[in-house]
């Protein structure tokens, strides 16, 4: 699994910049492609680990299961799973499903919906085979009741600025919103180790019907449909 810049600056909660200064006098190893820096997850954590750097969130946390009282369980039936989405529509969905969010005021509502419009507001994330996890690159604090999860699965190929490592087009999307700043890079770890180790993968790609993606998470409820 390869990270960009964002994904390993968020791993480690530091700024872009830092990552940047770990490749020039550090010996953080990276590839160069197309004019961006790519990390192979494994030689990262070689190498933070020989210098006693631990990343507990984002996609270099230790991966487990999803637990039943994961938040990601809790928060994908708040947000949903909006199917058959038409990529030029996919910032229109957002903005409805940010509509929704529970827990928060309409002037804090407005507010995210402000960053979403916002150019380069939102940090697309790709990972790999078809997904990414996209997010408002600024983070705000709602509140431990506020945040959601959504999926959408789209009808066609979204075009991102940040192409995924492996090539494959973007056509799933979990689109989150944490309470917190640290929520929001536990969700992320939560997220990542979902599409690598759990069922959720496997179960958007072949179709499966909301009840069975959502249990597999240990969730109820049914999702939405664009």
């Amino acid at each position: 699994m390869y990270l960009n810049v964002v994904q390993l600056a968020e791993s480690f909660g530091v700024e872009e910049a830092v990552v940047h200064g770990w490749i020039r006098n550090e010996g953080l190893p990276a590839i160069e492609d197309r004019g961006r820096f790519l990390f192979d997850r494994a030689q990262v954590i070689e190498w933070a680990a020989r210098r006693g750097l631990t990343a507990k969130a984002g996609f270099l946390a230790p991966t487990h299961a999803p637990s039943r009282s994961s938040r990601l369980a809790a928060l994908l039936p708040v947000g949903g799973i909006w199917r058959d989405v038409p990529s030029a529509e996919v910032t229109n969905c957002l903005e409805r499903i940010i509509s929704k969010l529970p827990g928060v005021s309409g002037l804090v509502r407005s507010l995210l919906l402000q960053r979403l419009r916002a150019p380069d507001g939102i940090t697309w994330a790709p990972v790999d085979r078809g997904w990414a996890l996209p997010h408002l690159r600024s983070h705000v604090a709602l509140g431990r009741d506020a945040g959601l999860v959504a999926m959408l699965l789209l009808r066609d190929t979204l075009s991102v600025l940040e192409p995924p490592a492996d090539g494959m087009p973007i056509t799933r999307l979990l689109f989150f919103i944490a309470p917190s700043p640290r929520a929001h890079l536990e969700l992320l770890a939560e997220l990542s180790t979902a599409l690598s180790r759990g069922r959720l993968r496997e179960l958007a790609d072949r179709g499966a019907s909301d009840e069975e993606i959502l249990a597999s998470l240990g969730g109820e409820g049914g999702g939405q449909k664009a």
